[in-house]
């Protein structure tokens, strides 16, 4: 009797092991799964910050323009070509630093399941309103205002 209730206990250890093998590839699994989807979070976070530098060079163009119409017979010419070139150069910036900031994140992220932007979109689309924040600052330099030049 003794040999078949040696075997059985041989058979539940084997069954035991075989589920703890078992329960360490679904806790592998997990927290690979559980380290991609970081990573692709990691994304979308990085694509608000794009947005975020965008929406501020935006804003900041927007109130460059603005700052010469709203100005012009409140304060001297000088102060509203100042304000508004400072105003526009920041907008710049915030283009080239949106794209710098999105295109070199630090240390390399583990590999996504996302997808992400080309860089060539991203270049192309902050280099054009790069070029129309300089236009906005040509037009802030040259460009006519009416009221008072103290």
């Amino acid at each position: 009797m003794p040999k078949p209730s040696l075997e059985r206990s041989g058979e539940k250890l084997a069954d035991s092991a075989e589920k703890i093998k078992r329960s360490t590839y679904g806790v592998e699994d997990s927290a690979e799964r559980t380290t991609q989807l970081a990573a692709d979070r990691t994304v979308f976070a990085a694509e608000r910050t794009y947005a975020a530098w965008v929406r501020t060079g935006l804003l900041a163009l927007a109130s460059g323009i603005g700052a010469k119409a709203l100005l012009s017979e409140v304060v001297p010419q000088w102060l509203i070509i100042a304000t508004g070139s400072v105003l526009v150069l920041f907008s710049a910036f915030c283009f080239g630093a949106a794209v710098w900031r999105h295109l070199e994140p630090g240390v390399p992220p583990p590999p996504v399941d996302v997808s992400r932007i080309p860089a060539w979109v991203l270049v192309a689309i902050n280099g054009f309103l790069a070029l129309v924040a300089l236009a906005a600052l040509v037009g802030i330099w040259f460009g006519r205002t009416s009221g008072v030049s103290h």
